[in-house]
Protein backbone atom coordinates (compact mmCIF):
# COMPACT_ATOMS: atom_id res chain seq x y z
CA UNK A 1 0.00 0.00 0.00
CA UNK A 2 1.13 3.54 -0.79
CA UNK A 3 -0.21 6.66 0.88
CA UNK A 4 -0.13 9.61 -1.54
CA UNK A 5 -0.21 13.33 -0.85
CA UNK A 6 -1.54 15.17 -3.92
CA UNK A 7 -0.98 18.88 -4.42
CA UNK A 8 -1.15 21.38 -7.27
CA UNK A 9 -0.91 25.04 -8.15
CA UNK A 10 1.41 26.14 -5.37
CA UNK A 11 2.75 29.00 -7.51
CA UNK A 12 5.88 29.33 -5.37
CA UNK A 13 4.10 29.22 -2.00
CA UNK A 14 4.26 26.18 0.26
CA UNK A 15 2.09 26.35 3.37
CA UNK A 16 3.63 24.68 6.46
CA UNK A 17 0.39 22.71 6.82
CA UNK A 18 1.41 20.65 3.76
CA UNK A 19 4.21 19.05 5.77
CA UNK A 20 1.85 18.22 8.62
CA UNK A 21 -0.83 16.69 6.38
CA UNK A 22 1.65 14.77 4.23
CA UNK A 23 3.84 13.58 7.13
CA UNK A 24 2.56 9.99 6.94
CA UNK A 25 2.50 9.86 3.13
CA UNK A 26 4.92 7.65 1.23
CA UNK A 27 5.08 9.96 -1.80
CA UNK A 28 3.99 13.44 -2.85
CA UNK A 29 2.58 14.00 -6.33
CA UNK A 30 2.43 17.57 -7.68
CA UNK A 31 0.11 18.26 -10.62
CA UNK A 32 1.94 21.34 -11.91
CA UNK A 33 2.44 25.06 -11.42
CA UNK A 34 5.10 24.49 -8.78
CA UNK A 35 6.64 27.95 -8.96
CA UNK A 36 10.11 28.63 -7.50
CA UNK A 37 11.62 26.54 -4.66
CA UNK A 38 8.58 24.32 -4.07
CA UNK A 39 9.90 21.19 -5.83
CA UNK A 40 13.17 21.24 -3.88
CA UNK A 41 11.40 21.61 -0.53
CA UNK A 42 8.93 18.83 -1.28
CA UNK A 43 11.62 16.48 -2.64
CA UNK A 44 13.70 17.01 0.50
CA UNK A 45 10.67 15.94 2.57
CA UNK A 46 9.31 12.91 0.63
CA UNK A 47 9.81 11.17 -2.72
CA UNK A 48 8.28 13.48 -5.34
CA UNK A 49 6.60 12.88 -8.69
CA UNK A 50 5.25 15.75 -10.71
CA UNK A 51 4.49 17.46 -14.00
CA UNK A 52 5.21 21.01 -15.02
CA UNK A 53 2.43 23.56 -15.34
CA UNK A 54 1.88 26.56 -17.58
CA UNK A 55 3.58 29.01 -15.16
CA UNK A 56 6.65 26.86 -14.59
CA UNK A 57 9.96 27.99 -16.03
CA UNK A 58 12.96 26.24 -17.55
CA UNK A 59 14.23 24.70 -14.32
CA UNK A 60 10.97 22.88 -13.51
CA UNK A 61 10.34 21.97 -17.15
CA UNK A 62 13.76 20.32 -17.36
CA UNK A 63 13.13 18.33 -14.17
CA UNK A 64 9.49 17.29 -14.76
CA UNK A 65 7.57 16.23 -17.90
CA UNK A 66 4.32 17.67 -19.24
CA UNK A 67 2.64 14.25 -19.00
CA UNK A 68 3.61 11.51 -16.57
CA UNK A 69 2.19 8.01 -16.97
CA UNK A 70 3.23 5.36 -14.47
CA UNK A 71 2.00 2.44 -12.38
CA UNK A 72 1.52 2.63 -8.64
CA UNK A 73 0.46 -0.58 -6.90
CA UNK A 74 -0.88 -1.88 -10.26
CA UNK A 75 -2.94 1.28 -10.84
CA UNK A 76 -2.27 2.98 -14.19
CA UNK A 77 -1.86 6.69 -13.35
CA UNK A 78 -1.73 9.60 -15.80
CA UNK A 79 -0.86 13.03 -14.42
CA UNK A 80 -0.82 16.24 -16.44
CA UNK A 81 -1.41 19.87 -15.51
CA UNK A 82 -3.98 20.85 -18.13
CA UNK A 83 -6.16 17.84 -18.87
CA UNK A 84 -9.74 18.82 -18.17
CA UNK A 85 -12.15 16.43 -16.50
CA UNK A 86 -14.85 13.89 -17.43
CA UNK A 87 -17.05 15.28 -20.17
CA UNK A 88 -14.64 18.18 -20.77
CA UNK A 89 -11.21 16.68 -21.43
CA UNK A 90 -8.61 19.01 -22.94
CA UNK A 91 -7.94 18.51 -26.67
CA UNK A 92 -4.34 17.40 -26.05
CA UNK A 93 -5.47 14.40 -23.94
CA UNK A 94 -8.78 13.49 -25.59
CA UNK A 95 -7.42 11.02 -28.13
CA UNK A 96 -5.38 8.97 -25.68
CA UNK A 97 -7.75 9.09 -22.73
CA UNK A 98 -10.52 7.46 -24.78
CA UNK A 99 -8.31 4.91 -26.57
CA UNK A 100 -5.99 4.04 -23.67
CA UNK A 101 -7.66 5.26 -20.48
CA UNK A 102 -5.78 5.19 -17.18
CA UNK A 103 -7.41 4.01 -13.95
CA UNK A 104 -6.50 7.35 -12.33
CA UNK A 105 -6.31 10.68 -14.18
CA UNK A 106 -4.82 13.59 -12.21
CA UNK A 107 -4.86 17.22 -13.30
CA UNK A 108 -4.34 20.66 -11.83
CA UNK A 109 -4.70 24.11 -13.44
CA UNK A 110 -8.36 24.96 -12.68
CA UNK A 111 -7.81 25.64 -8.94
CA UNK A 112 -11.05 23.67 -8.41
CA UNK A 113 -10.92 20.61 -6.18
CA UNK A 114 -12.68 17.78 -8.04
CA UNK A 115 -13.04 14.06 -7.56
CA UNK A 116 -15.16 12.50 -10.32
CA UNK A 117 -15.57 9.03 -11.74
CA UNK A 118 -15.86 8.74 -15.52
CA UNK A 119 -18.14 5.75 -16.11
CA UNK A 120 -17.52 5.84 -19.88
CA UNK A 121 -13.84 4.95 -19.49
CA UNK A 122 -13.86 3.47 -15.95
CA UNK A 123 -11.44 6.11 -14.67
CA UNK A 124 -11.23 8.18 -11.48
CA UNK A 125 -10.35 11.83 -12.06
CA UNK A 126 -8.78 13.90 -9.27
CA UNK A 127 -7.86 17.58 -9.23
CA UNK A 128 -6.54 18.62 -5.79
CA UNK A 129 -7.47 22.27 -6.30
CA UNK A 130 -4.84 24.88 -5.46
CA UNK A 131 -2.50 24.95 -2.45
CA UNK A 132 -0.81 28.28 -3.17
CA UNK A 133 -1.77 31.89 -2.61
CA UNK A 134 -2.01 32.92 -6.29
CA UNK A 135 -5.23 32.56 -8.22
CA UNK A 136 -8.92 33.05 -7.76
CA UNK A 137 -9.60 30.23 -5.28
CA UNK A 138 -10.49 31.23 -1.73
CA UNK A 139 -9.42 28.14 0.20
CA UNK A 140 -6.14 26.23 -0.24
CA UNK A 141 -6.72 22.49 -0.70
CA UNK A 142 -4.87 19.16 -0.83
CA UNK A 143 -5.87 15.54 -1.37
CA UNK A 144 -4.59 12.50 0.47
CA UNK A 145 -5.40 8.93 -0.59
CA UNK A 146 -4.13 5.36 -0.62
CA UNK A 147 -3.49 2.93 -3.44
CA UNK A 148 -3.26 -0.79 -2.83
CA UNK A 149 -3.88 -3.88 -4.93
CA UNK A 150 -5.39 -1.99 -7.87
CA UNK A 151 -7.68 0.04 -5.60
CA UNK A 152 -7.78 3.76 -4.83
CA UNK A 153 -9.21 4.29 -1.37
CA UNK A 154 -9.26 6.33 1.84
CA UNK A 155 -9.43 9.59 -0.11
CA UNK A 156 -9.51 12.78 1.95
CA UNK A 157 -10.01 16.34 0.73
CA UNK A 158 -8.16 18.71 3.06
CA UNK A 159 -8.61 22.46 3.45
CA UNK A 160 -5.43 24.13 4.72
CA UNK A 161 -6.70 27.65 5.15
CA UNK A 162 -7.77 30.73 3.29
CA UNK A 163 -5.73 32.18 0.48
Amino acid sequence: MKKIGLISDTHGFLDDAVFKHFDECDEIWHAGDFGPDVADRLAAFKPLKGVYGNIDGKEIRSAFPEHLRFNCEKVDVWMTHIGGYPGKYAPQVKGEIYTKPPMLFITGHSHILKVMFDKKINCLHINPGAAGNSGWHRVKTLIRFCISEEKIHTLEAIEIGNR
